[in-house]
């Protein structure tokens, strides 16, 4: 399969849990820690299939992220799935106006998880 999936959350334990489900359901996973350095990766990584981004992270909020990546046409190939503990429908109304595919609220089932990034992929279940 080979699809490589960006994880962008400031908690440490929120990165492994979800690089945990996706390696094991057969993706390449990066990790960053809050959205300047997820917006960097995301520049460098020609052959990115998604990123999941959590919404609050200090220096760059993953809203932001999601609008500075883009703005002007930049990376727009790419899928972002917000990952969040937060609901509020403006929140995910700005996500969404900024490109975000789907919002999924934490804690969240990996299964889940897997079926969206599966779906947004285009990876079949093996």
């Amino acid at each position: 399969m080979d699809k490589k999936i960006l994880v962008i959350d400031d908690s440490a334990t929120v990165r492994h849990q979800v690089s945990h489900a996706l390696t094991g359901a057969g993706f390449l996973v990066s990790e960053a820690a809050d959205g300047v350095e997820g917006l960097a990766q995301i520049e460098r990584t020609a052959d990115l299939a998604m990123v999941l981004c959590d919404v609050n992270m200090p220096y760059m909020n993953g809203i932001e992220m999601l609008e500075a990546m883009k703005a002007g046409g930049k990376r727009v190939d790419v899928h972002v799935l917000m990952l969040t503990t937060e609901a509020a429908p403006a929140l995910v109304d700005r996500a969404k106006k900024a490109g975000a595919k789907g919002w999924i609220v934490k804690p969240f089932k990996p299964e889940l998880l897997v079926a969206a990034v599966r779906k947004l992929t285009g990876v079949a279940v093996a």
